[in-house]
């Protein structure tokens, strides 16, 4: 049952996320507050040591300080500066965040630039109403960064603490 938190939850959110800011160009808190939640209650039940979890949590808020801070600036929306900061709860401090990291920015680089692209062609005025499309095609809306911070955590959760639990536990039934 607890791998099975840990297999489920975590991918479920990124995806959430990823689809819902593409969608509506927002990240619900209920999904940054869900992972801080799931995170808290199996963490200790993986046998995760009381300090390892409290730098755990101290990754996800030196990440809310700084996404803060760049949402304060105008830099970042509130919903991606959140599911940062619960993604870097999830990884801890180590190569698994600085995985995630690297790879959302590199997602993020190239789906802006796509968008500003697509934005610039003459499909986004044909395309412009389709519920998919739609918040990629107006110059006004930004950029749905939350698809590539999902990615990005899809593409690092697998040298995550929790997974590395996960898959070693099974492997030794």
């Amino acid at each position: 049952m607890l791998e099975a938190l840990i297999f489920v939850v975590f991918p479920f959110c990124m995806m959430f996320a990823a689809i819902s800011d593409m969608l509506s160009m927002t990240i619900a808190n209920r999904v940054p507050l869900l992972l801080l939640a799931v995170f808290v209650v199996v963490a200790p039940l993986t046998g995760m040591a009381w300090s390892d979890m409290g730098m755990h949590i101290a990754a996800g808020a030196l990440l809310l300080t700084v996404t803060f801070g760049l949402f304060a600036l105008g830099g970042m929306g509130g919903g991606d500066a959140k599911l940062i900061a619960a993604t870097g709860v999830w990884m801890g401090f180590g190569m698994p965040l600085m995985e995630y990291l690297l790879t959302a920015t590199i997602l993020g680089g190239v789906l802006t630039l796509a968008i500003l692209v697509f934005r610039s062609s003459p499909l986004s005025h044909v395309v412009g109403r389709n519920m998919l499309l739609k918040n990629f095609s107006e110059d006004a809306k930004g950029v749905p960064y939350g698809i590539a911070l999902g990615l990005g955590g899809l593409l690092a959760y697998p040298s995550s603490p929790l997974v590395v639990w996960a898959v070693d536990r099974l492997a030794a039934q």
